[in-house]
């Protein structure tokens, strides 16, 4: 008997929680891991490099979660962000929030301190309640103890990231567990493949119907295409909706490539005109929040003169700033097929008079864009320098472009036409700095394509650690800075009058095209905007790791670009 036992024990395989969690991962599909190693991740991200995955880390967590969340938007299945305990663990946390606030499937893992100690506030190394901090901030968060529960964990995360309104989730994973040892059968059996984890959500024929019969009742019709089209990957039904319908469109900042925004339904170029004189609005994706003046006052023209059709996949989204007369509750892509399928092969297009207008105005717009465009300043003003990379997208519209600053992320959203969907990333609904170079990694590791970063000089600076990160996996991604030595514009002066800079500015003159250089990356100082296209060019022609410094005048920008009116000043006279 004593032999028979011994025999059993001999024979019997065994797995553990480091292994599970990787098992869990790939069971569903998950092969990249944006992280930054630690105690306690540190072999965990080991393994799951030695089982095949992709593990880029990162010189900093909130970047290494701002790559997973816009992997999760580009991919439309979660992007995954592991990271070390408390402030580790916080880092991430700047990145979860965002993508839930952005609706981006996310998982943050973090490794974290022993229950037992933490609990009772003894003193654990980085110890913290992970869990309790996390939950305010994400959509769901769950900690998991043993073992045999790593595989129900990982997939009660998996499908609260991508169901309904897709947001971020905490996975907490204790030190104690990765070490924990079970027989390997049984822990191949306690693993769980998600089955349509998001599944359709059909929307309602009344409201279909409802939304139709309004739609057609407009004489000024407008629809507006949020990141959550873009999302969707829902595009060829999304182009036929628009033009099936001969609707005028305007894109959000992520919606645009939907359609290519040289396509004659965009209206984007007379934006003001047609939200302010459109009798009925129907947003696919996009939300009233403060990027579309929470839908009233004088941006949308007279009170009560439109009605509004939403199309979203949370109900409580509807009537969250004013009336919804059709609310179309269900995801995109069902939403749309149902709208399209409503509409027949003999939908009336809107009135000529309407469309003339828009295009009238389009007309005027554009062409005092072009005398803009056209000045060679000496230095760069944000125009010349946009202007040569609007033509570099033109000409590589597969190149994904990533965008934030202030002046640098204004100009260049207006500028700088997009021509495929999701190819261009920015700062989303937050308007928060420090995304670029975390989604340009994420960007290039996901698409494979080539990656044009456009960053102001105050927005590099909070990712700026991570071109070593870009030059040791030799991604094919060039960063071009708007340097113009400051904060919005780099002439301020100290109003005390001492010695120390104001506080909007930096460093006459810096010269960033050289960090880089220390990583084996290539710079360029460009000064003229034949310098910065023969650099883009040269960078997206090779694929090397490129920094331009590109050399703008420090007059040019406003206070807070195009959102001054949300940066108070004090209304009293200094004495």
């Amino acid at each position: 008997m004593d032999k028979q036992v011994e025999t059993a024990s001999e024979t019997q395989e065994f797995t553990d929680g480091f292994h599970l969690v990787v098992d869990a991962l790939q069971l569903n599909g998950i092969e990249t891991i944006y992280n930054v190693p630690g105690i306690p991740i540190t072999d965990l991200g080991r393994l799951a490099q030695a089982e095949g995955m992709r593990v880029i880390s990162f010189r900093h967590e909130t970047n290494a979660g701002n790559a997973a969340a816009i992997a999760g938007f580009l991919n439309k299945a979660p992007g995954v962000c592991m990271t070390v305990s408390a402030p580790g663990f916080l880092n991430g946390l700047v990145a979860l929030a965002n993508a839930t606030v952005n609706c981006f499937p996310m998982i943050l893992i973090s490794g974290s301190s022993e229950r037992e100690i933490v609990d009772l506030q003894q003193g654990d190394y980085e110890e913290m309640d992970q869990l309790a901090i996390a939950k305010p901030l994400c959509k769901a968060a769950y900690r998991v103890l043993h073992a045999a529960d790593i595989g129900i964990g990982v997939a009660r995360a998996i499908r609260a990231a991508v169901s309904g309104r897709p947001g971020g989730v905490y996975l907490d994973l204790p030190a104690k567990l990765f070490g924990q040892v079970m027989d390997k059968a049984a822990g191949q059996r306690s693993l769980v493949k998600v089955i349509d984890p998001a599944p359709a959500q059909i929307p309602a024929p009344s409201a279909v119907q409802r939304a139709l019969d309004l739609l057609r009742s407009a004489r000024r019709p407008l629809i507006i295409l949020g990141k959550g089209a873009a999302y969707a990957q829902a595009d060829d039904d999304i182009r036929a909706l628009v033009e099936n319908s001969g609707i005028p469109y305007i894109p959000m900042s992520m919606a645009k490539g939907l359609l290519p925004d040289t396509h004659p339904q965009c209206a984007a170029a007379a934006r003001s005109t047609v939200l302010q004189d459109s009798d009925v609005v129907m947003l696919i994706g996009a939300r009233l929040n403060w990027l579309l003046s929470h839908g009233k006052g004088k941006q949308w023209g007279a009170a009560g003169s439109k009605k509004l059709i939403q199309i979203d996949i949370e109900p409580r989204e509807m009537d969250s700033n004013v009336e919804i007369a059709a609310p179309v509750v269900g995801d995109i892509g069902s939403c749309v097929a149902a709208l399209l399928k409503g509409m027949g092969n003999d939908w009336q297009k809107p009135p000529a008079e309407w469309t003339a207008s828009i295009d009238a105005k389009k007309q005027a717009n554009v062409a005092k864009m072009a005398s803009r465009l056209g000045k060679n300043s000496m230095p760069m003003d944000f125009h010349s320098a946009l202007r040569v990379l609007r033509d570099v997208i033109r000409e590589r519209p597969d190149t994904v472009l990533v965008n934030e600053g202030a002046n640098t992320l204004d100009q260049a959203r207006g500028v700088v036409d997009i021509y495929q969907p999701r190819k261009r990333l920015d700062v989303g609904t937050w308007g928060v700095m420090g995304i670029g170079m975390g989604y340009a990694i994420a960007a290039a590791i996901e698409t494979g394509n080539r990656v044009l970063c456009i960053e102001g000089d105050s927005a590099f600076g909070f990712s700026n650690a991570e071109i070593e990160t870009i030059c040791r996996y030799n991604l094919p991604i060039c960063i071009v800075v708007f340097n113009n030595d400051g904060i919005y514009r780099g002439d301020h002066v100290n109003a005390g009058g001492f010695s120390d800079p104001a506080i909007t500015s930096f460093v006459k003159g810096a010269r960033y095209d050289k960090t880089i250089e220390a990583y084996g990356g290539h710079g360029v100082n460009a000064a003229t905007p034949d310098d910065l296209k023969r650099a883009v060019d040269a960078a997206l022609e090779s694929g090397r790791p490129t920094l331009i410094n590109a050399a703008i005048d420090p007059a040019a920008g406003s206070e807070s670009g195009n959102i001054g009116k949300l940066n108070p000043k004090s209304a009293l006279a200094k004495t």
